[in-house]
């Protein structure tokens, strides 16, 4: 059975333990990237990110967009949205109906 996590800080994902997402609190790219490639070749299907941390870490995620599995969405963190979550689903519109309809 897959699982899904979120990944950020302490104050912006801690809910989603509620939820029963595995978390976990990261806030250095150096640690954040050695997480990803973990829960990637983990059994996880959705990993949730915050957008500042995924800002930090982009090429790594940039190498997971290729893969089926797992779906990384950045979610906005208590710190504010940076926009690249909603960059991110523009592009998959625009991917999947070749034209942005957003």
């Amino acid at each position: 059975m897959y699982k899904m996590a979120a990944i950020g800080d302490r104050a912006s994902v801690y809910g989603f333990a509620a939820l029963g997402l595995d978390t976990y609190f990261v806030t250095a790219a150096d640690e954040a990237k050695k997480l990803m490639r973990r829960l990637a070749d983990g059994d996880y299907a959705v990993i949730y990110i915050t957008e500042q941390l995924a800002e930090l870490i982009k090429d790594e995620l940039a190498d997971l967009s290729e893969a089926q599995l797992p779906a990384v969405i950045p979610i906005p963190g208590v710190y504010g949205n940076t926009g690249m979550g909603m960059r991110a689903v523009n592009e998959s519109v625009i991917k999947a109906v070749g034209s942005d309809i957003v």
